[in-house]
């Protein structure tokens, strides 16, 4: 079975809603009042990349954000913000999540003043209902999957007169998942002084992981509105049994995948794209990949036992999905055109994002405890 889709991106971005609100962020300006800001780092691993035969590897280590052990606040916050500008009269805020959107929700509320509640699919462990609990909001488990828990977050938060704040866009609900993406700017912006540079970027390969896609959507028009045609190759990684977007390019439309939805990587385990992010991904994206768990596993021992002088990263099984499509591609028969598709080679320079620490402990433990 082929597990990618090698695309040729037009490098077109759609003028719409989405791309406006991309277009006008000022989520950077805004995330630096914040009390609990600071630029994440960005590590290099250099003995990582001599080990896959590669010229450098860079990390930006997003499990330092805010104290909340993942990125997912930086659109969160941005979205509150935007949305108590318009209306400071709400009192609750709701959300669906598979645990670290539903955490930044809770957190940015709380900052507000607002109350939140937060709707989890049945299969959240514990530890991510009790990091959301501890944000302060009430959290609902729901007999159902991911998109199931969307729609009902949807529902009984219309009911009760909460505001949703979902990352998932769909038919009449844009603006507010725009704003996530938006918020999301922040950290690609981090980086104009060291990789992102005005003129050329010093990266030629960019790994995103993917869940519903508004990250990975927010990323690719980072780069095509930066640098157009002169962007880097960009791939996204998802979960062999739940991969929307390699399924969306197959049926050339957004679709839910036919995957029986069972991965470690819990904030990459999502349904059919949000509409907005299947937009821009279809016109910027190079290479389109789905992995299994192993390869996880694998990028999170890489990283937990580095080689000589590299600096340790504590990342979680949904943080290293780039990481872990670009072990996948090297090591792998299968990806051999993919490699030769992104022209990967001794002198090629690779960025991850590590989106998440180890947001899932009992598991991470396991992991690392089999470091053969």
């Amino acid at each position: 079975m082929i597990d990618y889709h090698i695309q040729q991106p037009n490098c077109i971005v759609n003028h719409n809603l989405t791309t406006e609100i991309l277009k006008n962020s000022e989520a950077l300006k805004y995330h630096q009042t914040l009390a609990e800001y600071k630029s994440t780092p960005l590590v290099q691993l250099k003995n990582l990349a001599t080990k896959y035969g590669v010229g450098n590897i860079y990390i930006k280590d997003e499990s330092h954000r805010f104290g909340l052990n993942a990125f997912k606040a930086l659109g969160a916050s941005y979205a509150i913000y935007k949305t108590l500008q318009t209306d400071r009269n709400i009192s609750t805020f709701c959300t669906a999540t598979d645990g670290n959107h539903g955490r930044a929700v809770a957190w940015a509320s709380k900052k507000e003043g607002k109350k939140a509640v937060v709707f989890v699919p049945q299969d959240t462990v514990a530890s991510r209902i009790k990091a959301i609990e501890n944000e302060g909001a009430k959290v609902v488990v729901i007999n159902g999957n991911y998109d199931e828990t969307c729609i009902a977050a949807a529902k009984i938060g219309e009911e009760n007169g909460w505001k949703l704040i979902q990352d998932t866009s769909s038919e009449n609900y844009e603006e507010i998942p725009a704003q996530i993406m938006a918020g999301y700017l922040t950290h690609f912006q981090e980086l104009e002084s060291t990789l992102h540079l005005i003129s050329n970027p010093k990266i030629d390969v960019v790994f995103l992981q993917a869940g519903v896609g508004s990250w990975a959507a927010a990323g690719i028009w980072y780069y095509l509105n930066r640098y157009g045609h002169q962007k880097p190759k960009i791939v996204l990684v998802e979960p062999y049994e739940s991969d929307g977007i390699l399924a969306s390019f197959k049926a050339r439309k957004p679709v839910t995948p036919q995957g029986n939805f069972k991965t470690i990587m819990a904030g990459l385990n999502c349904g059919i794209p949000s509409l907005s992010a299947w937009d821009i991904i279809k016109n910027g994206v190079d290479i389109s990949i789905k992995i299994r768990d192993e390869f996880a596993e694998q990028a999170i021992r890489d990283l937990y036992y580095p080689s000589g002088s590299d600096e340790r990263i504590i990342a979680g099984e949904s943080g290293v999905g780039g990481l872990a499509g670009f072990i996948a591609i090297m090591t792998k028969n299968g990806f051999q055109k993919v490699k030769e598709e992104l022209q990967i080679a001794p002198t090629s320079n690779i960025l991850f994002f590590n989106t998440e620490g180890a947001t899932d402990p009992v598991n991470f433990n396991k992991i690392i405890a089999n470091k053969d």
